[in-house]
């Protein structure tokens, strides 16, 4: 079977500016990817568009052409909540020009919403809820849409759930993502600026699922639990990273890396021993990352460690992520510089609870730490996450699945006035963190070291003064 996988490209920015996300930070559909390099493995066709990928056109009507083109007979979806309607439009113009092509929508918007989608959307054939690597084979095999797990479709008037899809266990039996299917990749696929040294950039995911509930995530694809790939197999992803595309330095996205020590012990082992001449950034949490083992992960070459912190209110970390205290964290962070590796915080602004003096707290807690980065979202509540249950009784929330993409504040807790007092807090904040003397000090003394991400700026110029005047204060 001929079958063309589609990232859309959703609205990703702030409506009526122009979008920069893909200047600053392009990122492969690592998930999309898998599902390419599987079904190629089982004897499909496979071509993959990415509607933001840097070769791709701007409208509905100029990628729908793309995809026609290939001449598929499936046409596969993945999408968030913010792309979900972006990827609808898409379909609906396929199924314009050619309405035998079956169209597949998945990801965390379907998982979390499930059947209620055909309902409402006609020219969607298939939902895949969970991982969708052997469901989507099972379609394109051929198999009755009964007896394949995982998939929610009509029989005449009726919309028929399957039983959930079992998650896959031994993970090392997927292939590596199929990269080479990116037009662009990997130069057209730049890291976040200031993340990075040495280039070209890549990323990968060595795991799945997580074992916390912190109240905004949702877990709608890969459940609770924990489920990873082996040392062995992670050092040879990178190897291939390494040869096949001359990768210089990788982000590792799991949600929890280092949550097996055992795993990263001898994957950095690996590392160390045969070194492949790449830098990694990772994401830990406190609690899992003990002196040695940051030792380890500096030793085998990695630059960057982000820890999700999200507020620096004391009662507000205790509801929306459980196992974190602000003391821990600062001693995490304290210890993550302390063996060489930069430490990067990751906040959320306009949590439920949230409050004027609340955000303030958070702002002079990420002062305090004395962060080599950060990130400030905004908080967006998504169908899947355990917050979804009280989020109309904790502020208001324009529930517009466009601007859900944690860069528009669709949500105002009830101890904030207005979304225009959020996004000045959000504006002043995230200009305080940069303009900082300490933080301009540290940056300073690193600035040869950032010359490749200078220099993308550089040649991106118009874009970044403009996305600069959308952070300044009024």
């Amino acid at each position: 079977m001929r079958i063309v996988l589609v990232h859309p490209a959703g609205s990703n920015w702030v409506p009526g500016k122009k979008d920069i996300t893909a200047t600053a930070n392009r990122m492969a559909p690592l998930g999309l990817l898998s599902i390419a390099a599987f079904l190629e493995n089982q004897g499909h066709k496979v071509f993959v568009h990415d509607c933001l990928g840097p070769k791709a056109p701007f409208g509905t009507k100029a990628n729908a052409k793309i995809i026609l083109d290939y001449k598929p007979d499936l046409a596969g979806f993945s999408a968030t909540t913010s792309g979900f309607l972006d990827g609808y439009d898409l379909a609906s113009e396929i199924k314009k020009t050619r309405p035998e092509i079956t169209t597949v929508f998945g990801g965390v918007h379907i998982s979390a919403m499930g059947a209620v989608l055909l309902k409402d959307f006609k020219n969607i054939d298939f939902l895949c809820q969970g991982e969708g690597e052997i469901t989507l084979t099972e379609i394109a095999n051929g198999n009755d849409a009964g007896s394949i797990n995982g998939l929610i479709y009509r029989d005449a008037d009726q919309i028929i759930t399957n039983p959930p899809r079992s998650n896959i266990k031994d993970m090392d039996e997927l292939p590596f993502p199929a990269y080479e299917k990116l037009h662009g990749f990997p130069e057209g696929y730049n890291l976040p600026l200031f993340s990075y040294i040495q280039s070209p950039g890549g990323t990968m995911i060595t795991s799945r699922g997580c074992i916390y509930h912190c109240s905004y995530c949702d877990r709608s694809v890969f459940k609770q639990g924990f489920r990873f790939n082996s040392p062995e197999y992670v050092y040879e992803h990178i190897q291939y990273l390494r040869t096949r595309f001359g990768i210089r330095h990788i982000n590792i996205y799991d949600d929890l890396f280092t949550t097996n020590r055992r795993r990263i012990t001898k994957l950095c082992d690996l590392l160390i021993s045969k070194p492949l001449g790449i830098q990694f950034n990772c994401a830990v949490r406190v609690g899992y990352a003990d002196d040695e083992l940051l030792k380890m992960l500096k030793t085998a070459g990695f630059l960057q460690v982000s820890l999700g912190i999200e507020t620096g209110d004391t009662d507000l970390i205790k509801i929306h992520k459980p196992g974190a205290d602000l003391d821990e964290i600062r001693d995490t962070v304290r210890r993550i510089q302390a063996v060489g590796l930069r430490a990067k915080g990751l906040f959320m602004m306009g949590l439920p609870g949230d409050t004027v003096e609340s955000i303030q707290r958070t702002s002079d807690f990420a002062i305090s730490l004395g962060l080599d980065d950060m990130n400030m979202s905004k908080f967006t509540p998504f169908y899947g996450a355990p917050v979804w249950s009280t989020i109309f009784n904790d502020g208001t929330f324009d529930n517009d699945w466009r601007k859900m993409n944690c860069l528009n504040f669709v949500f105002v807790p009830k101890g904030i006035d207005s979304k225009e007092t959020l996004d000045q807090l959000y504006n002043e904040y995230v200009k305080r963190f940069y303009t900082h003397p300490a933080w301009r000090k540290r940056f300073k003394k690193r600035i040869w070291q950032h010359r490749k991400s200078l220099w993308h700026m550089l040649k991106h110029i118009p874009t970044f003064i403009a996305a600069k005047r959308t952070f300044e204060p009024k």
